[in-house]
């Protein structure tokens, strides 16, 4: 898939992503206010997030396509990572604010007041959110395999926790409507951890990126057993690996027979390169050095 199409696919479930978003934020926002639920208006909140966070994510794509020029000689691939980064911020910040609301609601509680008790129209806002909120899980998460591209996956994980976020409001709303208000605002803080977690898992992964993590151990040993295939390769010295965000980057010292040419080394070279690129498409870069045995 070249990059062009690639843009394409993923600016359209974008599009799509942020017109849901923004209807659903507004259904869920107006069911709260009506229907005094905190742990709707809370979830309002998450699924507005997830528009500002998509358009995060298509503008770390846009900028991450820009070719490789004086300062940046790799290209800008990594703007991608970076915006990963950026929407794990927003979730924790969401989480935090939707997390201090409910300990709030809760000491009101506490203190003796009363809080008041959901409507039916909570109910069903936070059932067709779940609805909702895991197609659009399994239509981003689709598109960002399709693609390779750990922003799309991380908004596709943003979807997700919309999901249980709304699970929670239904769990909250349901429990204060049968006579236990203060289950709707411990739904927001459980909705509250749960984003947290989202958000770590995607810094993490956007993390590894940015650092050069290498590849999983079962990648490396199949790209050692690959190179060793190729005809007049002794053995592999060396192999070091770097993930750049949907790439690889490889750096392979081999042995040859000490008695070859230097033509015929390199002629070796160029038919591990071939053998690597053949077997893997998301290859960014690889380099291999010839030793003597």
């Amino acid at each position: 898939m070249d990059a062009e199409e690639r843009s394409k696919k993923i600016n359209r479930v974008s599009i799509v992503t942020i017109i849901v978003n923004a209807v659903l934020s507004l259904i869920k926002l107006l069911a709260g206010i009506f229907a005094s639920s905190a742990a709707m208006i809370s979830d309002a909140v998450h699924s507005l997030s997830d528009v500002f966070s998509t358009f995060i994510v298509m503008i770390g794509i846009k900028l991450s396509k820009k070719k490789a020029d004086s300062d940046h000689n790799f290209g800008h691939e990594k703007m991608e990572s970076i915006a990963s980064l950026l929407l794990a911020a927003i979730l924790a910040a969401t989480a935090v604010l939707i997390g201090i609301s409910g300990f709030e609601s809760i000491g009101r509680v506490a203190a003796g007041e009363s809080i008041p008790i959901p409507g039916a129209l909570a109910l069903a806002a936070a059932v067709l959110s779940i609805v909702v909120k895991e197609w659009m899980y399994h239509y981003t998460r689709r598109t960002a395999k399709a693609v390779e591209s750990t922003a799309l996956m991380a908004d596709a994980w943003h979807h997700r926790s919309d999901a249980f976020s709304s699970i929670g409001s239904l769990i909250g709303v349901g429990g204060a409507m049968l006579g236990f208000p203060i289950l709707d605002p411990i739904a927001s803080i459980v909705i509250a951890l749960f984003i947290l977690k989202v958000a770590y898992s995607i810094s993490r992964e956007a993390t590894g990126q940015l650092t050069d993590r290498a590849a999983d151990p079962q990648t490396h040993d199949e790209i050692c057993r690959i190179v060793e295939s190729v005809d007049g390769v002794a053995h592999v010295d060396s192999l070091r690996t770097r993930v750049y965000v949907n790439q690889l980057c490889l750096d392979i010292r081999i042995s040859v027979p000490g008695q070859m040419t230097v033509e015929e080394g390199h002629a070796i070279s160029h038919n591990v390169e071939n053998a690597i690129y053949e077997k893997y498409h998301n290859i960014k870069s690889c380099i291999v050095h010839v030793n003597p045995d």
